[in-house]
């Protein structure tokens, strides 16, 4: 065949198609089961990191299976559904259902002879999602540890919110206020409550109101899912002491 064709050209064309859809196609099909399981291990990360356990993927699941003693999936009724394994939750498809189908993963750690309740939580940010854990003390009011990320807040401004400094902000913080209401945590701008545990406040990021507004929802909103749950578990440790 004449290699100054159009035919030629266009078969020529077609085939490295073919060859490059095809050597795609298999990479992807051949890496999936190892990003599937960096992804996996990656969750269990952040899940301990909530209440102070730091680790490397290669040790992550040994971590984990130590000190996450339960994963219950809850539902709007604070009941265990037992038929749903909590940690293959996608909070992301659960938030498009009725609030009576959605399903609620909890995970219970215990971490230096303290016990902590961990949730996952899910959220809007000012371009795209925001997502993380965060995990209460024994009293399911304080908050141990928080961990967020996000798809696409702007660099240097709401990406900001996966930094230590920040989330070091909610360490300590209640999430019910002073008449026993549950508050969560509140993002605010020119916040000058200084180390104030109390007022359900921690100063904002500067130039990213619009994210620290869907941190402060998302906490609220996420938690309140949790009210019946902790509700029956304070009323437990009451009749058992």
């Amino acid at each position: 065949m004449n290699k100054n064709s159009n035919a030629y050209t266009f078969i020529f064309a077609i085939a490295m198609v073919v060859i490059v859809a095809v050597t795609l196609s298999f990479t992807s099909t051949t890496l999936s089961p190892l990003q599937k399981e960096n992804v996996r291990k990656e969750k269990m990360q952040s899940i301990l990191s909530t209440v102070g356990i730091e680790t490397d993927r290669e040790n992550a699941e040994t971590l984990f299976n130590k000190h996450i003693t339960q994963q219950i999936t809850l539902d709007y009724e604070g009941e265990e559904k037992e038929d749903v394994d909590a940690f293959e939750v996608d909070l992301a498809k659960e938030l498009s259902k009725p609030i009576e189908e959605q399903s609620f993963p909890i995970y219970l750690a215990n971490y230096d002879n303290s016990d902590y309740y961990i949730a996952p939580m899910r959220g809007n940010g000012l371009w795209d999602a925001i997502w993380g854990y965060i995990a209460l003390k024994d009293d399911a009011n304080t908050i141990k540890g928080v961990i967020f990320d996000h798809k696409g807040e702007t660099a240097g401004l709401g990406a900001e919110i996966t930094t230590d400094w920040f989330q070091q902000r909610f360490v300590d913080e209640k999430i019910f206020d002073n008449n026993g209401e549950l508050v969560g945590v509140s993002v605010v701008k020119g916040y000058s409550g200084g180390n104030d545990k109390d007022d359900n406040k921690v100063d904002s990021i500067s130039g990213a109101t619009i994210t620290g507004d869907g941190v402060t929802e998302m906490i609220e909103k996420r938690l309140k899912n949790y009210l019946p749950f902790f509700k029956k578990r304070q009323e437990i440790k009451v009749v058992t002491r």
